[in-house]
């Protein structure tokens, strides 16, 4: 929040219960709002064992073989949560895209009207942006 705060980047902040293993389900429930809208952060590394985030709705999952597709690599693989945590600076199941302690490149599965500004192209649907 610190990170949207200086760029003067509105924003609502939605606490909610933490549930172990609850994920975008519980946080859905919690507010009323369709799994589909809630996007979740995962903490990816590649074969090299470089990190990148992967945003993804909350009711999908992320094909890691499309995902190293997409970005020109030949493996893509979810963090050890005490890796993801080192390098993002966030607890699993907290990890935010923004303020993270390294910067990584950003992968975002977009593929509905809420992140029109990314238009997806089906067969594409992995935009990708490096920091910087």
């Amino acid at each position: 929040m610190r990170v949207l705060r200086a760029a003067g980047v509105p924003f609502e902040g939605h606490p909610y219960t933490y549930v172990e293993g609850g994920g975008t389900a519980q946080f859905a429930r919690e507010f009323g709002v369709d799994k589909h809208l809630v996007i979740k952060t995962l903490v990816m590394e590649d074969e090299h064992r470089q990190p990148l985030l992967a945003l993804m709705h909350g009711d999908c999952q992320v094909s890691t073989q499309a995902l190293a597709r997409a970005i020109g690599v030949k493996r893509v693989t979810p963090c050890d949560p005490k890796v993801a945590d080192k390098h993002s600076g966030y607890q699993v199941g907290g990890t935010s895209p923004f303020g993270t302690r390294r910067a990584m490149p950003v992968c975002c599965a977009c593929s509905s009207r809420p992140w029109s500004a990314w238009p997806s192209d089906a067969r594409k649907p992995w935009r990708h942006r490096r920091p910087g």
